[in-house]
């Protein structure tokens, strides 16, 4: 018999004007909100066990104010923190959050925040009604770009630009599937939970969005009466919305921005359109399953770091130096190409000391028959294809920057060609594949 009891809750998390926004390797100071920052939160109870899904607007949240942000909820609410399932949807318009005295902006935002995710979380659990749950995987189309390129001159380009002539071809392909679960409440509104893999970094410039999976939600909301949605972002290290031939009205609403990728407002908008379009394409057909388990678990793997030679170290200090004095255009990089050196050159000086391997938490929760697995970065699509086809479950949802965030974990292919994310990323060639077994191995636990 079917004993699930699902609550939930939605509060603002806006920022105050002037603090600095998040994603991009030159600073943006917020002139203001295009919509707000929220933080959703779905409860679930079944039987003494309770779990709260908590998915936030934010960039992300480095894994030391991950945990801590865990342990206040979990003393504020008797939740174990393997029980705590904290994502962040990944938009690159919002507030940085650097617990420094070098940011007391930053400072005041995080204590802001903790409390209304506690308080959030609060409302969410006694908000808990009975529920049966129904799933499906709709199709997002067109709106995912692999953004990794094999160029003419034989290198391997990310964001190489729109109708850049010496692109040869993409590398790799993206994942369009949307997994829908769907809680229907006795009494209350319907909770959809919605997780797709891409980029949420499309909006640009300097105003706070939660970018397209806000809009998603609320495009969902207002689609379909009494209903609530939460996004967690999928697996999305090597995908986003640059769609480098454009055709016909494709770059409608968009800008070409300074890293020669194109953003845009109303292409958010409309990518928020198609996700929430997906939903409502398989809405009224999921399979309604019984729920007689609901299980939690958190495993810490051990990946080496990706250390930098003596030699390498000289060339990065300068280039990070030109970078800071705010002399790049000194440097003989362009546009995205220059982003990617200033990240691999603060990549080496940041990891000079660092030890030989770093802890990596993966947090895995099972509804029934359908889990999600959190991955505390920004995994490759290859990861995510792994995972999902992993036997057991009936439907699988990998989850980026869940339980922190540590970076990128580019596939072994992107290491041996070059690119941005394996030039930047912490780890060692290899991290992505030991990644997909480890959350293979979660799942398996889960399952016993």
């Amino acid at each position: 018999m079917n004993q699930l009891k699902v609550g939930y809750a939605v509060a603002n998390i806006d920022p105050m004007i002037g603090i600095e926004v998040c994603g991009y390797y030159q600073v943006r100071i917020s002139e203001g909100n295009l919509d707000p920052l929220e933080v959703c939160v779905t409860a679930l109870e079944l039987g003494e066990k309770r779990v709260a899904m908590i998915a936030l607007d934010l960039c992300y949240l480095e894994t030391p104010l991950n945990d801590a942000i865990k342990e206040e909820v979990s003393k504020a609410t008797g939740l174990a923190t393997d029980e705590i399932y904290i994502g962040c949807t990944h938009t690159h318009t919002a507030p940085y959050l650097r617990d420094s005295d070098e940011y007391p902006l930053e400072q005041e935002y995080i204590k802001f925040l903790t409390h209304r995710i506690v308080d959030t979380v609060k409302v969410a659990l006694s908000d808990l009604k009975p529920a049966k749950m129904g799933y499906h995987v709709g199709e997002a189309k067109n709106i995912a770009f692999v953004r990794r390129f094999r160029m003419k001159d034989g290198s391997v380009k990310t964001n190489p630009g729109v109708d850049n002539p010496d692109i040869v071809a993409p590398i790799g392909d993206v994942d369009e599937r949307v997994n829908v679960i769907r809680f229907d409440r006795e009494g209350a509104d319907t909770v959809v939970v919605v997780n797709f893999g891409n980029h949420p970094d499309v909006v640009g410039g300097n105003f706070m969005s939660g970018d397209w999976p806000a809009l998603t939600r609320r495009t969902l909301e207002k689609a379909i009466d009494n209903v609530k949605c939460i996004f967690f972002n999928g697996v999305q290290g090597d995908v986003n919305h640059v769609n480098v031939h454009p055709r016909g009205g494709d770059l409608n609403d968009m800008f070409m921005d300074f890293d020669d990728v194109s953003r845009g407002y109303g292409h958010a908008r409309h990518m928020g359109r198609v996700v929430a379009g997906s939903v409502l394409q398989v809405y009224d057909k999921v399979k309604y399953v019984d729920v007689d388990s609901l299980k939690t678990i958190e495993n810490t793997i051990q990946i080496p770091s990706n250390k930098a030679t003596p030699e390498q170290l000289v060339e990065a200090r300068y280039i990070n130096e030109m970078h800071l004095a705010g002399r790049d255009a000194e440097l003989p990089w362009k546009a995205m190409m220059l982003t990617t050196v200033v990240a691999e050159a603060q990549r080496m000086i940041r990891l000079e000391n660092a030890p030989d391997a770093f802890p990596v938490k993966l947090l895995g929760l099972a509804i029934g028959p359908v889990a999600f697995v959190g991955i505390p970065g920004e995994p490759f699509t290859g990861v995510g294809r792994a995972i999902k086809d992993t036997e057991g479950f009936e439907l699988i949802c990998p989850c980026a920057l869940t339980n922190g965030s540590e970076g990128y974990f580019p596939m072994q292919d992107a290491y041996d060609e070059g690119g941005y994310e394996a030039r930047s990323s912490s780890y060692k060639a290899g991290c992505a594949e030991y990644i997909a077994e480890q959350g293979k191995e979660l799942l398996a636990q889960l399952g016993k």
